[in-house]
């Protein structure tokens, strides 16, 4: 698990690895990833965007950007945390996962950025 706190957000993100929706033949791997947003601030906020900077150990990298996150937009008031599950496919064993969200103050409607923590994808066994 890794954790970081900006603005007042503290973000966690634990990942697994999935050998359900893998392909290594295919060089397909699958990981899950869990993210906890937890609102330390003294007041309300909600998730507008997502931004993801993707890439593996073959080199490929990838951008990935949108409104909110599966499909939500969740406000946070002070002390709430969202929890939320996702996956992402690479071409190798293994690779990392970083980015931001965009967020919003709802007292002053002013935006600001909270960064996610880079986390790494190892398929189990991998670094042994």
């Amino acid at each position: 698990m890794v954790i970081l706190q900006t603005q007042g957000v503290e973000i966690k993100v634990r990942t697994a690895f999935s050998n359900e929706q893998s392909s290594p033949a295919h060089s397909r791997y699958f990981f899950l990833y869990e993210i906890t947003i937890l609102n330390k601030n003294e007041f309300a906020i909600q998730l507008l965007r997502r931004k993801w900077f993707i890439c593996d150990s073959t080199g490929e990298q990838h951008e990935v950007e949108g409104d909110g996150v599966i499909g939500m937009q969740p406000v946070l008031t002070p002390n709430e945390k969202f929890t939320y599950n996702s996956g992402c496919p690479l071409q190798s064993e293994m690779g990392k996962m970083s980015g931001f969200y965009t967020m919003l103050r709802l007292f002053d409607s002013k935006e600001f950025i909270a960064r996610v923590p880079e986390f790494h994808f190892i398929v189990p066994g991998k670094l042994n």
